[in-house]
This record gives structure tokens, sequence and C-alpha cells, in this order.
């Protein structure tokens, strides 16, 4: 009998947690058993990506970016680019986005959550498999906005959990971070 990849336990463990997320489990195990290039933005039909919840360091308030290519406020994060290690993916991208340095993951999953990606250029629409990770900021928390966003922003958790006009997922994860007290 084979191992279980380290993603295949995180999702494991994820599902142990959220009992609710089944069919959202279901979705990424179908996708982590595909023989191809699951973490690579050229498998179009489907790829895994890494996202932060970058918590500040009193967890008062996240970090979001004004994402340029979708125009809305959502968590930092981006493609695997084959790196199988999606909370190393989630650090990566929260440090590239957010000039912070500092930053640390937690290893488990926070949040799945599948989006479609619109099409744009010579890019079909396709499918973002997000793995979402808690990241914190232990240092300097005064941001630099990269090329990937219009503006950054520490937004309090709680104002993000009351919005109805916030990202669904967002609002998601809000909740999840203020019932974890």
């Amino acid at each position: 009998m084979h191992e279980p990849t380290p993603l295949a336990a995180a999702l494991a463990d994820y599902r142990r947690r959220h009992p609710d997320e089944g069919a959202a489990v279901d979705l990424f195990e179908v996708l982590l058993a595909d023989p191809g290039p699951v973490y690579e933005r050229r498998r179009l039909a489907g790829h895994f990506t890494g996202s932060a919840w970058l918590a500040s360091a009193d967890g008062k308030r996240v970090l979001l970016t004004h994402h340029r290519k979708l125009g809305r406020w959502l968590q930092l994060g981006g493609h695997a680019d084959g790196d199988p290690d999606l909370a190393r993916v989630a650090l990566k991208e929260a440090e590239e986005e957010s000039g912070l340095s500092g930053l640390v993951v937690e290893p488990a999953i926070f949040d799945l959550d599948r989006h479609a990606i619109p099409a744009r250029g010579a890019e079909p629409e396709h499918w973002h498999y997000d793995v979402r990770f808690v990241v914190r900021a232990t240092g300097s928390e005064a941001f630099a906005v990269g090329e990937e966003s219009l503006d950054l922003a520490w937004v309090p958790v709680a104002d993000i959990a009351a919005d109805p006009s916030a990202d669904g997922s967002l609002r998601r994860m809000a909740a999840r971070w203020l019932a974890r007290g």
C-alpha cells in the first residue's frame, strides 16, 4: 500500500475537522488522483492553487488584495507552478504579493474553494482548486503593493464577516477565523 501524499493526508485531516464539507473534499481528492500535471496552470481542466489568509499579529485583521485581473478584493495567493507543497506556495505568494517578511504558515488546511476563473485572452475559462492556509504576520505590517494588485489593505475580520457584498469565500473564512476564538 502506498503512503498518502502530504496533500492527501492534509485533505483527510480537513475532512475530519470539517465533516460538513465532504463534497468539496471529494472534488479535491478527485483532482489529486488525476495523473496529469495537477499543480501546473497548463492543466486547463483545473489545477491546484495555494492561498494565504494573511492575519495580522493580533489576529484581528487580514491583508487583502484588490486583484488586478479579477477586479475584486480577495486573499493573497496564486499558482503552484509545479510545487506540490501548497502551504509553501501560500507562504511564497503571501511574501511576494505583500512585500512582508517574517511570515509564518500554519501547516493545516484552513479552507478549500473550487472556483471558475473567467476566460482572459487566449486562456479559456478554467477551475482553480484553491487550498488555503493561515499565514501570520510576525513583524512589520507595512506592505508593498506589487504588480498583481491594484491595492492592498488590512481589513478587520469582523467587517468581512458582516459585509454581504464581500466575496462569499472571504465571508466563510472570516466566520471560520472568528469561530476559532
